[in-house]
């Protein structure tokens, strides 16, 4: 089984842990397809983005277990798995998803409520008297 390569990918709070296995490219979510588990048309596109660029659509069968988050973090963390395990496939791939921004982490999350205020940033109005 050495033509299996695994990787981990994360987005918000959602982890994606994603196999690359031979064959048609089939892509499966938490053991549905794609187009059942993503009901919006972009989040299909995002997961398809690395596929695309590096045009490996149809020689790897794609299946992911995605827990955490909302569908819009899942979908960028099932990317980001899919790049990262395209690069462990071959190598020669990853200037191609590095120059597309694929492999990095997106650090972006959700802000903390602070105490005391309505939340990350609104504040309680302000009155004078």
């Amino acid at each position: 089984m050495a033509d299996v390569f695994s990787a981990v990918g994360r987005r918000k709070t959602s982890v994606a842990r994603v196999r690359l296995l031979p064959g048609a490219g089939d892509i499966t979510v938490n053991e549905k397809a794609m187009a059942e588990f993503f009901s919006r048309e972009t989040l299909k596109g995002i997961v398809k983005q690395p596929l695309e660029l590096t045009n490996t659509a149809g020689k790897f069968n794609i299946v992911a277990n995605v827990a955490g988050g909302g569908e819009s973090g899942q979908a960028g963390a099932v990317r980001h798995g899919i790049a990262r395990a395209l690069v462990s496939s071959d190598s020669t791939l990853r200037g191609v998803l590095k120059k597309a921004g694929l492999l990095t982490r997106d650090p972006r999350m959700k802000e903390r409520k602070k105490y005391g205020q309505k939340g990350a940033r609104k504040r309680f109005q302000f009155s004078k008297r």
